[in-house]
């Protein structure tokens, strides 16, 4: 076994199994503590990141494929620069990408994946979290892939350092080996390398470069920078600074090689550089590191270069030639390349890197564009949430749109718009955003206009936001949340969820404002099918005024759109948006895995806020499933996203679950103040819009938990005639339970018969029969208990149900236990017998196919029958 692999053990068992069994994992340490030693302890196709390299988009990927390619494959062809064709997603170079390393079931080892370039290492990320058939094995200084198994590799033991210091310098003194052993700290290259001479790693690489030929050391230099050499290196393999293949033995040599030369060497090894390469963005980068100064020529190529790695999907290579492109030029040109380059860092979703740029724009003499990019920028990150406030930047959209540039201030205005939801600028302020939006070019009918006034006025503009929705729809009711309406909805979104992979950890596409083109078909106003970025508008204008119905339908039907073109952040806000409203909705089964993806999503693709959102509408599904430790958790953690973020509709649906889960544990005192926080405008947790959706709880806790008066007087402030569906059955509701006996009958009347979602039914069902209970009218409360009871057990609602046994129980309704159908349960199991699919039965009973699932498992151990064929012969009349 190599000294360098002493105390591996266990490591190296790790890494040989993931070999063989697939997968993938990173290996992260500090310099010399032996990740590349470890590496060459597996069998596989090996790549180096080297520094040289990480100036051009996707280099890394080619190394890593190029064994395996064979025919083409367009997306991988595009961004390698061997065909032309549209820049394909990140997304979709990474399903390229996996597709090949899965058919060769290759075994990819990846050395310093840190010095890879941007791009590569943003696929390689996609992949390894995916990665089943074959193995990728990265090392690095620090973990770069979220979500991928990590191992930390520390410092060898006391025992083994000594060990190898005796394997490599037996003889050494015991002076030098005491300080030796101290100076190393179990560190393996530094207890390989420091016997030799040296008070550091890199003052012995340095001196051993210095004590060559100075042939050789030029050799070195011209491979340190990323050129060939036909120089001799045998004295460099003699001083053990490079293999016999010529390669260096460890990244510091590399470092130690540049740090040795002069900077008129370097120049002008960069210029013998530039001139033997046949490739122009290698020759641009060379000159401008042969530059002695400002030079406009080398700028231009600089600028070119970028270019070229736009139209090969290399952002943050673009990122970097136009950084340096600005430092070269002519200072008339810096402020131009300097904001192109801050614009492509923000649509990569670099805030960092954005930062930095503007940072380095600070001074210079911009024209009225380019100081409306200096404020605005920063803010185009997460939904617009950023450090300019609402007034500032809708009073910057409203001077970019007259100075003539409309596209600029739309997405100027898109990110005030969104800083409505994530934040409250308060009322003078919205109705100021209200009055510019007017005045803006587009039509009040246009997908985004709709979208923006849901945002900034969902209570003063939600009838009209919610006609839009029913013209965009193509005429029909839009969110009545009725029986045809669900089954509509169920149609819509066929299984309920939405399948597909998750996406590659990088640019929040779509972050910096809405699309374009309104994506409309024709005057009517309607959305083409084919348009997801229209489409998602729509959902979510349909969710700020409490059309959830609309909303689950626009936003999953966005999905696919997105899927396609691998706008993967956009998909994320879908998914995320379908999840709150179908949770809304009582639809829990479908939201569950809707609202797992768009917490992978979001956190893949870096958007902070719609990871805690979806965070917390997870938290809020388990609070009704009656997981309250889970709901607990995930409600915690969603909370520490928004109080850093200040982002109040997470943290309304913080408030939102953990007023679900007390109501679930019958503490109900707690139950009210959690959900009272979301109608207090001045407490964090206040969201204007979602206020309005969440009377139910309200409500329920307030008439529980003496605090009736107080609710009576939030439901008389939101009590109006309203097309908001939401909004409109939560009125209902809280009509009815805060009603005098001598009302509350004719209000539970209206309540049952207005058209509402199963959820919302349910609840009003269950309310109505306890009222029906409490008046001694027991007989007529069961019929309402026992649809309430079923309906929350298809749900999946465990203490809604319990609820609705209790009542039905104390009503004086036995259990019984005589193995009976329902009425409804005995339609479900004719229809199965018939041979109908749980989806047809759901199509024709307006049920979700796993509301189906659900009783049948309870159908089956009432009839004594453990399959579907057995069905028929079960309900059978007996003699």
């Amino acid at each position: 076994m190599p000294v360098s692999l002493v105390g591996r053990d266990r490591e190296r068992e790790r890494l040989t199994a993931l070999a063989e069994t697939g997968g993938a994992l990173q290996v992260v340490g500090e310099p010399g503590v032996g990740k590349s030693a470890l590496l060459s302890c597996v069998d596989g196709h090996r790549v180096v990141g080297v520094e040289a390299e990480a100036e051009f988009p996707y280099a890394g990927l080619h190394q890593v494929l190029h064994p395996f390619l064979s025919g083409p494959r367009r997306a991988l062809d595009v961004v390698f620069g061997l065909a032309d064709g549209p820049v394909p997603p990140v997304h979709l170079v990474g399903l390229a990408a996996l597709e090949v390393l899965t058919e060769a079931r290759a075994v990819v080892l990846v050395d310093d994946a840190h010095r890879l370039d941007r791009e590569s290492r943003d696929v390689l990320g996609f992949v390894a979290r995916r990665l089943t058939a074959g193995a990728l094995i990265a090392t690095a200084s620090r973990a770069l892939f979220a979500g991928v198994p990590t191992l930390s590799l520390e410092p060898l033991a006391a025992g083994d350092a000594v060990a190898v210091l005796d394997a490599v310098a037996p003889g050494l003194d015991a002076e030098r080996r005491s300080w030796v052993l101290a100076q190393a700290a179990g560190n393996p290259l530094a207890l390989v390398e420091l016997p030799f001479g040296g008070n550091t790693l890199a003052e012995t690489f340095a001196a051993r470069v210095s004590a060559l030929p100075a042939p050789v050391r030029s050799a070195l230099l011209v491979l340190a920078l990323g050129g060939a050499s036909g120089t001799d290196l045998a004295p460099a393999v003699e001083a053990r600074l490079v293999n016999r293949d010529g390669a260096f033995r460890h990244p510091l040599i590399r470092s130690a090689v540049v740090g040795a030369a002069g900077a008129g060497e370097l120049r002008e090894t960069h210029r013998r550089l530039a001139f033997a390469t046949g490739e122009a963005d290698r020759r641009a980068w060379h000159l401008a590191g042969a530059a002695t100064g400002p030079d406009e020529n080398v700028a231009c190529l600089l600028e070119k270069t970028a270019d070229r790695a736009l139209r090969r999907g290399g952002a943050s290579a673009a990122v970097s030639a136009l950084e340096r492109s600005a430092a070269l030029g002519v200072p008339g040109e810096r402020p131009r390349r300097l904001l192109r380059a801050a614009e492509l860092a923000c649509e990569a979703g670099r805030r960092d890197d954005v930062e930095r740029i503007l940072l380095s724009a600070r001074g210079l003499d911009l024209d009225d564009r380019e100081r409306a990019l200096v404020t605005w920028l920063p803010t185009a990150f997460d939904d617009g949430v950023g450090v300019a406030g609402a007034g500032e930047l809708v009073g910057l959209a409203e001077s970019v749109v007259a100075g003539g540039d409309v596209e600029l201030g739309m997405r100027i205005f898109w990110s005030v718009a969104m800083r409505c939801f994530w934040v409250e600028p308060g009322a003078a302020v919205r109705e100021r955003i209200a009055a510019v939006a007017r005045r803006l070019p587009i039509e009040a009918g246009d997908p985004r206009m709709l979208a923006m006034m849901a945002y900034v006025c969902p209570v003063q503009q939600g009838d009209a936001v919610v006609a839009g929705l029913r013209a965009a729809w193509g005429g029909g009711s839009a969110g009545s949340g009725g029986a045809d309406d669900w089954a509509g909805l169920q149609a819509a979104s066929g299984e309920g969820g939405s399948a597909g992979s998750g996406v590659v950890a990088g640019g929040a596409d779509g972050s910096a404002g809405p699309p374009a083109s309104s994506g409309l078909a024709g005057p009517a106003g309607f959305p083409r099918p084919d348009d997801p970025a229209t489409l998602r508008l729509l959902g979510s204008a349909a969710l700020q005024v409490g059309a959830f119905a609309d909303s689950v339908r626009f936003s999953h039907a966005a999905q696919r759109g997105f899927r396609a073109e691998g706008r993967f952040a956009l998909l994320a806000r879908a998914l995320a948006v379908e999840a709150w409203s179908r949770t809304r909705l009582g639809d829990i089964a479908a939201a569950e895995p809707v609202a797992a993806e768009a917490v992978r999503l979001a956190e893949e693709t870096g958007q902070p806020y719609m990871h805690g959102l979806a965070v917390a509408v997870q938290a809020e599904i388990a609070a009704l499933h009656g997981d309250h430790e889970q709901s607990s958790r995930l409600a915690a953690t969603a909370e520490r996203i928004g109080l850093a973020a200040g982002a109040r509709p997470v943290l309304a649906t913080v408030q939102l679950a953990r007023s679900l889960a007390a109501l679930g544990e019958g503490r109900y005192a707690d139950a009210f103040a959690a959900v009272r926080r979301v109608h207090d405008p001045v407490d964090p947790a206040y969201q204007l819009a979602l206020r309005r959706y969440v009377l139910p709880e309200l409500v329920e806790a307030a008439t529980r938990s003496g605090n009736t008066d107080e609710a009576r007087k939030l439901v008389e402030e939101l009590d109006t005639a309203t097309s908001s569906p939401a909004l409109a059955a939560g009125l209902r509701y809280a009509r009815a339970l805060l009603a005098h006996d001598d009302e509350a009958e004719a209000l539970f009347d209206v309540a049952l018969n207005a058209e509402s979602s199963p959820w919302d039914r349910a609840r009003v069902q269950l309310a109505f029969g306890a009222w029906l209970r409490r008046q001694r009218r027991a007989a007529q409360a069961r019929p309402h208990l026992k649809a309430a009871a079923e309906a929350f057990e298809a749900f999946g609602t465990r203490d809604w149900a319990e609820r609705a046994r209790e009542e039905l129980r104390a009503s004086g309704e036995s259990r019984g236990g005589n193995g009976e159908l329902t009425e409804h349960e005995l339609t479900i199991a004719r229809m199965a017998a018939d041979g109908l699919t749980n989806k047809e039965i759901g199509e024709r009973l307006h049920l979700s196919h796993r509301t189906v699932s659900t009783h049948l498992h309870r159908i089956f151990p009432k009839l004594g029958v453990t399959a579907r064929g057995e069905l028929r012969e079960a309900l059978e009349p007996r003699p």
